[in-house]
């Protein structure tokens, strides 16, 4: 199984973003101890990389997306570093040609329709609508896909555990979830969340 079909297969991801290294990879441990096994982690600091290539190494790992991915340089060092998937919150051509040249999956993000198709255009085999909550919602998911059923959509952006169903009923391939899964909890709590998420899967 591809990393883009695991993706599609389970439905549903946790999106990283946090400074502390430790703090990160015990909300990661907590996360899949849940039973979600795909991890986007921000890329935005050096100890970043070096928590992403830790994971990487690690046996029964879950599949890690770098996202937060602009420049060429920023991807190379991920994918260096064992990065499964990239994850880039604009669209860039440069990256399209790299990750298809390393043989790496990208996830462009897209807002508009527009954006969306353009995405779609370069090949891009999934897209990611982000913030999905603030644009409309599964709703907005649904409007999207009315006209362009052949885009491969998913949702990432403030959303709440309780909306996952409505985002795949909506038509979204898979669903991110962020804050929603560790703000304010510890890390029991965290495996807990997780666990109310898989059971939100359609």
């Amino acid at each position: 199984m591809t990393p883009i079909e695991k993706i599609a297969d389970e439905k549903v991801f946790a999106v990283l973003r946090n400074q502390n290294p430790s703090e990160t990879e015990n909300i990661i441990k907590a996360i899949t101890d849940g039973g979600i096994n795909i991890i986007e982690i921000v890329i935005e600091t050096p100890e970043m990389v070096k928590v992403l290539e830790k994971i990487t190494k690690q046996n029964n790992r879950p599949l890690i997306m770098a996202g937060g991915i602009i420049t060429q340089r920023q991807a190379q060092i991920v994918i260096d570093a064992g990065a499964d998937v990239i994850v880039s919150p604009v669209f860039q051509m440069n990256l399209v040609r790299l990750c298809k040249s390393e043989k790496t999956p990208l996830i462009m993000t897209a807002t508009t329709p527009n954006e969306a198709y353009s995405a779609w255009k370069a090949n891009t085999e999934l897209i990611k609508i982000s913030p999905a909550n603030p644009m409309g919602g599964a709703e907005y998911i649904e409007d999207l896909l009315r006209p362009m059923k052949f885009l491969n959509i998913i949702a990432a952006g403030s959303i709440k555990i309780e909306d996952i169903s409505s985002y795949l009923k909506a038509g979204a391939k898979a669903v991110g979830l962020g804050r929603a899964l560790y703000k304010n909890a510890d890390y029991k709590e965290i495996t807990k969340r997780t666990i109310k998420a898989k059971e939100q899967i359609i």
